[in-house]
């Protein structure tokens, strides 16, 4: 069974030649392509992303997905003009030479998620229904502080529009900081489970660290998707490291990173997912 390793690469350098050329180097072949020389990717035109298409088959790489900041801003934030980001980021698909379109299902107050839900579901139904006509892929991902940061609420959501143009990003990580056991959410979410975002972190800090190091349940829940046939993404986000843009896609981290450079961080989050891959037998 064939599955793709992928990764956040610039949490390697910001400086795209230099994502591609180590993250090659290491044998991944795909970019979930988010931060590019400075700029999120969502800010690109169609015109400027040819650029980064050449430069990504003059290597023999692939876009896996574009990883959008959509709906990852507040629920009483302005849609409109976030509507038209998103619009964007749909046209940057077909120049990028991929489906799929990491987004969210925005920020809501602490203890008010139920009190936002037709809202988000507003929101997201005009998304989706854009998705589907232009034959895209939404991959929701269960984020901190969005509607959907629990497993509970992220079914709600698949529940809702979940099909072939809307599924789920399971985050390990992400959960575990919820106070979201991972198994359970695994239980609920593995039939609209499209892509993996492959981090882990520790229950009692919150700390990230590389798969299999923290208490989500990484091992079992690949071995799952081993026995499941699952033949599609395995996405490296090491988040292990400060690196450019941080600060603006972790609302409030306050969380200790380790010093040492992107690169190395890319090495080491890759080496214990594929410790882990080699123990499953899953190559």
């Amino acid at each position: 069974m064939h599955i793709t390793l992928t990764g956040f690469a610039d949490e390697i350098h910001p400086q795209f030649e230099t994502q591609l050329a180590i993250a090659g180097a290491t044998g991944v072949k795909a970019i979930e392509i988010r931060g590019v020389n400075g700029r999120g990717i969502q800010t690109y035109t169609p015109a400027e992303a040819e650029e980064l298409r050449r430069q990504l088959d003059e290597r023999g790489m692939h876009v896996s997905s574009i990883g959008s900041p959509i709906g990852k801003i507040g629920i009483t934030d302005d849609f409109a003009p976030h509507f038209e980001v998103f619009r964007n980021v749909c046209a940057l698909c077909g120049v990028l030479g991929t489906r799929n379109i990491r987004m969210f299902s925005f920020y809501v107050p602490a203890g008010e998620a139920d009190r936002w839900e037709e809202e988000v579901m507003r929101r997201t139904e005009a998304m989706a229904e854009y998705a589907a006509r232009e034959n895209l892929v939404l991959l929701h991902e269960n984020e901190k502080g969005i509607f959907g940061d629990n497993a509970a609420r992220c079914l709600r959501l698949m529940q809702r529009f979940g099909g072939a143009h809307y599924r789920a990003v399971f985050d390990f990580a992400n959960f575990v900081q919820c106070g979201q056991d991972t198994l359970e959410a695994w239980e609920l979410l593995r039939p609209y489970v499209a892509y993996i975002h492959i981090k882990d972190a520790l229950a009692k800090s919150g700390q990230v660290t590389p798969a299999g190091w923290g208490d989500g349940h990484v091992r079992e829940i690949l071995a799952a998707l081993r026995d499941s046939g699952y033949t599609g993404y395995l996405s490296l986000e090491p988040h292990l490291t400060d690196f450019t843009g941080f600060g603006a896609l972790e609302q409030g981290e306050k969380q200790e990173k380790w010093h040492m450079d992107g690169a190395t961080a890319w090495r080491i989050a890759l080496d214990a997912l594929k410790a882990l891959l080699w123990e499953l037998d899953w190559h």
